[in-house]
């Protein structure tokens, strides 16, 4: 089903809705700056493997969790004062932050108590925000990419045709309308102690550099 919402002004009803649908293991989507994605509640394991069975991937493969605040990111991932500083400069923003996974993720989450690893971001988009602060914690998320949609690479996807394609996988879309992408978020490591650049995408690396 798709819900129409404008992005800066979206209707409660709508978020407590997909806020239901998370907590009873179904899947919502809907785009980021970066890209459209697919959430899942990582507390609901039906959830969690719808999510895993929509992109046809092993249980091994990470998802990205999405986080609203680092009160709700330090439940799930070892944050040290340095990664903080330098975090809490950049976010909200286009970043993705790996780090070292807390046990409420690695219990959960199979590659998180494979490698003890979780990546989270802080999206800065507002119905992202909104949705995350709605449900009241984490989400875990994936993106619906182009090639899981039959399309050439960079091909326009729309809310239309991720129903069409997924619909009965999907509970809910909701599409703001007017969509332009960024482009692709920033990785930065901490798992060995000192940030490092894994990939530039988006937000600017060099804040992390030494």
């Amino acid at each position: 089903m798709i819900e129409y919402v404008i992005e800066q002004n979206i209707d409660d009803r709508v978020l407590r809705r997909a806020s239901d649908i998370l907590r009873a293991g179904g899947l919502v989507c809907f785009p980021t700056e970066s890209n459209w994605v697919a959430i899942a509640d990582p507390f609901s394991r039906e959830g969690v493997n719808k999510l895993y069975a929509l992109r046809h991937v092993e249980n091994t493969k990470h998802f990205t969790v999405m986080c609203a605040s680092f009160q709700k990111a330090m439940e799930i991932a070892l944050i040290s004062d340095s990664a903080f500083a330098l975090m809490k400069r950049v976010v909200p923003g286009s970043y993705t932050f790996i780090l070292e996974a807390q046990k409420k993720i690695t219990k959960l989450l199979k590659a998180s108590r494979y490698d003890h690893q979780v990546g989270i971001r802080f999206p800065p988009k507002q119905l992202c925000r909104s949705l995350i602060n709605a449900h009241g914690d984490v989400v875990i998320s994936t993106h619906v990419s182009a090639a899981m949609l039959d399309l050439e690479e960079g091909g326009f996807i729309y809310s239309a045709l991720i129903e069409d394609q997924f619909g009965s996988m999907i509970d809910l879309i909701l599409d703001p309308g007017e969509i332009e992408f960024a482009g692709p978020t920033t990785i930065i490591d901490f798992t060995s102690g000192v940030p490092e650049v894994v990939r530039v995408g988006v937000g600017p690396p060099d804040i992390f550099h030494h």
